[in-house]
């Protein structure tokens, strides 16, 4: 029996099929009835297995999803792949052009996606979650293809074949492209698994993809929904196997210090004061949802609130003792010829040791202007001193950094290794060392611990 003719067309994210039979549409990976519309339809992740389901089975189609043609990409390069992107981009190959690559910070992640939009060639679109990001990216594509590249975000929307947006104006803007690209990177795809930005890999039909990071867990676990995203981690080389030859040599020191009695007291006072409310409203802050319950709570009452300010001082106290500031000044004086980042959790902290020490710093309110001039300035050495809250912790090239010194920071072994990773570029033969302030008999000493827990620091 000659089977049906089915239609496929794109409709804002999604694929929807038309004709045959709907036992025919019933069958086809990731399609469903929709009662709105009256067809089947599939998230537009699922075109390619759709149409490779067709075509095993010889059913006709008309593909009318599809907005673009392949393109015979021309890459300028001037040097030779090294051998792990080499590998890396062979082995994403042969798992279909579908996966995620994972590569320390320094390594050559970006040339590694120019070859794979190189090798695919087909339109592809970039995904980056910061303007910085999607600046660097802009650059460094339209110098490698010499070709116009788009840009979504920052004010601008510009559609090529060749084009960079950031993730929230992907999302903002999917229907528009979803069906525009045969190939989609994400950069720093760890980002993607949020629940807006999984809608991006999810609405596109791009055939074939790429995620970029140098850290995919996540703390909630939501890492796991990057196979069913981009595909499955493909290639993975860790710090420990690429430090020397292809990233400085580097070792990472823990310094513990100690509270004064004065400090001390205060603290175990404030956060036994806060701990007590918890316990007095059975929340237990370990526990899964046990911190929203937390701050839930300490917004309805005169209580919660002072709990919570006992919760925001012990953190404080904590973070920035006078022991702290003693061995910071210390740990600078002893590195007064390198180039030094100083990394903490908050903004405060950042702008007392900015005053204390006369050193430019980069927190999310330097504006964009301020924040290239201090950065170029650190590269060439007249800011030999910078500090920031968590806004370089990822995607800024800082390859003339050679001393870090974390005084405060969250539990994730991912921030610790994005910060590690701002030290680890190769530039001369500079030797990278990353210190980790710790104040013993807080919780900082369980925080380390958590944080450290990553072959790099082993």
């Amino acid at each position: 029996m000659e089977l049906a003719p089915i239609t496929l067309s794109f409709d804002g994210g999604s694929v929807v099929v038309e004709g045959g039979e709907s036992e025919q549409r019933d069958k086809l990976p990731g399609c469903r009835f929709d009662p709105r519309i009256r067809q089947h339809r599939a998230e537009g992740r699922y075109y390619r297995a759709i149409v490779e389901a067709l075509r095993e089975e010889k059913t006709p189609y008309t593909d009318n999803a599809r907005a673009y043609e392949p393109v015979k990409w021309n890459l300028k390069a001037d040097r030779e792949p090294f051998p792990h992107q080499t590998e890396g981009l062979d082995t994403w190959w042969r798992e279909r052009g579908q996966g995620v690559v994972v590569l320390p910070t320094g390594t050559g992640k970006t040339f590694l996606a120019m070859l794979a939009i190189l090798r695919a060639g087909r339109p592809a679109l970039v995904v980056t979650p910061t303007i910085d990001l999607l600046n660097q990216w802009y650059g460094l594509l339209k110098d490698g293809f010499g070709v116009e590249v788009g840009l979504l975000g920052g004010g601008s929307y510009d559609i090529q074949p060749l084009t960079v947006a950031t993730y929230d104006s992907a999302y903002i803007h999917l229907e528009r492209w979803g069906n525009k690209f045969g190939l989609l990177v994400c950069d720093e795809c760890h980002h993607l698994p949020g629940p807006s930005y999984q809608m991006i890999a999810a609405g596109s039909i791009a055939p074939f993809r790429l995620g970029l990071t140098a850290t995919p867990e996540r703390a909630d676990g939501q890492d796991a929904m990057l196979a069913g995203l981009l595909g499955p981690i493909v290639y993975r080389r860790e710090i420990t196997q690429l430090a020397g030859e292809f990233l400085a040599e580097y070792r990472t020191e823990r310094v513990y210090v100690e509270l004064t009695p004065a400090e001390l007291k205060s603290y175990l006072a404030n956060r036994d004061h806060f701990r007590q409310f918890a316990a007095s409203r059975g929340i237990s802050l370990g526990a899964q949802g046990g911190w929203q319950k937390f701050v839930f709570l300490c917004q309805r009452s005169s209580a919660g609130r002072r709990a919570f300010k006992a919760y925001l001082d012990q953190k404080r106290m904590e973070r920035a003792p006078e022991a702290k500031m003693a061995k910071l000044e210390e740990l600078l004086k002893n590195h007064h010829s390198d180039r030094i980042l100083i990394f903490t959790a908050d903004n405060a902290t950042v702008y007392r040791i900015a005053r204390k020490h006369l050193v430019p710093a980069i927190t999310h309110q330097t504006k964009a202007k301020e924040r290239k001039q201090i950065l170029e300035r650190f590269h060439s050495g007249a800011y030999p001193i910078l500090v920031t809250s968590q806004v370089l912790n990822e995607g800024v090239d800082v390859p003339a950094a050679s001393v870090g010194i974390v005084l405060s920071g969250s539990g994730t072994t991912r921030e610790n290794v994005q910060r590690l990773g701002r030290l680890l570029r190769k530039y001369g033969d500079k030797q990278a060392l990353l210190y980790e302030v710790v104040a013993r008999g807080t919780s900082e000493e369980y925080t380390s611990d958590r944080r450290r827990q990553h072959t790099a620091f082993r």
